[in-house]
Order: C-alpha cells, then structure tokens, then sequence
C-alpha cells in the first residue's frame, strides 16, 4: 500500500472513532500490554483516552508531591499557578484559564488567602472587581515545587524531536482554543470537577 492510500486509512479511521491506524506501530515496550493496545487502536474514544491516560502520568505523582510538599490540593495549585504563570488576575481570569468551575476555585482562593498564599484587592472604581496576586509566600510555594513539575513534564517529552513537540503544542493550542464552544454537559449531566483544570 502505497503512503497516499495509507494516509487515506489512516484519516478514515480517526473519522470513524477507532484508535487511528488501519496498522498499530510496532512498539516493543507495549508487548505484554493487550489492554492497553486495545484502548489506543480499537477505542472509539481514542483522543480522549490518549490525553486522559497522559495527563494521569503528570497530575498524580506532581500533585501527589505538591500535596505532600505544601498541603495544597489540585484547584489550590491551580489558582496559585494561574497568577504565576498570568501575572495578577481576576477569580474570573482564573476560572476562564484554568477549565475547574468557578465555585472551586472560589473555595480554593478563600484557602489560599486565609493561608496567605495570595491576597485581593478591591477595584476603588468597580467594588465587584477584585484582583488576586502572589504573595511572597505564595511565590515561595511555587518555588517550592516547580522544578518537580518542570522535570516530570519534560520526561514526558524526552521521547518527541523539537519538531514533534512544536507541533504537538500548536494541535493542542488549537484545541484548548475550541474548547469555548464545547457544551459543558450532556443531556443535563453536570459538570465532572474533577476532570476539569490543569
């Protein structure tokens, strides 16, 4: 079969909702592991498996260590992360950069400022906008833990080229920018917080 006819395939699987491949890859160090084959090439529900599968292997052992470390839970980092990483924002700014529901968060930035981890400020001209900010304490809690999470992510990566991972940072760059158009339910579910946030 000629690269064209494969390519074909290929597109045509993902469109039906299989893994992706009319062929797995030979990849040796999936040999004893039929599950999880089966879940990559035969799982209409390939993308989301891939990325939840992946996203395991960074939140467990970081926010394992970021419990141990500073005894802060997953949406406490996730404020706390957003205002390193964003600069002084909003609770708004925070829950629209973040994907956990604004309620959480709310909850874990009351935490953080009874922790002293960040404070608000009160918009003299807008008493309803309040700015959240990094205290020094804060920024040493970060400080604490990022080289962790920096390390784990890049083990992670170790096995892409620079070309791969270029391009696999715009595929999922254009994707979290569609993400504002997917419905947060389904036929009246709620929302599964924890499946939300990064």
């Amino acid at each position: 079969m000629d690269r064209p006819q494969a390519s074909a395939l290929h597109a045509r699987a993902l469109m039906e909702g299989r893994g992706g491949r009319e062929t797995p890859p030979e990849l040796p160090e999936l040999a004893d592991a039929a599950m999880l084959r089966a879940k990559l090439w035969t799982n209409p529900c390939w993308f989301s498996f891939r990325l939840n599968y992946l996203s395991l292997h960074f939140n467990n052992p970081v926010y394992g260590f970021i419990n141990a470390r500073l005894d802060l839970q997953r949406p406490d980092f996730a404020v706390l992360w957003s205002l390193h990483v964003g600069g002084d924002g909003t609770l708004t700014e925070v829950v629209q950069s973040s994907g956990f529901p604004k309620n959480t968060l709310s909850r874990a930035a009351n935490k953080l400022a009874r922790l002293n981890l960040i404070s608000r400020e009160v918009d003299p001209a807008d008493q309803r906008r309040v700015t959240l900010s990094l205290t020094a304490a804060g920024r040493d809690a970060i400080a604490a833990v990022q080289d962790q999470m920096i390390a784990q992510e890049r083990r992670m990566l170790e096995t892409l080229s620079p070309s791969e991972r270029l391009m696999l940072s715009d595929i999922l760059t254009k994707l979290v920018a569609a993400s504002e158009s997917w419905p947060e339910t389904i036929d009246g579910a709620g929302t599964a917080e924890d499946d939300a946030g990064r």
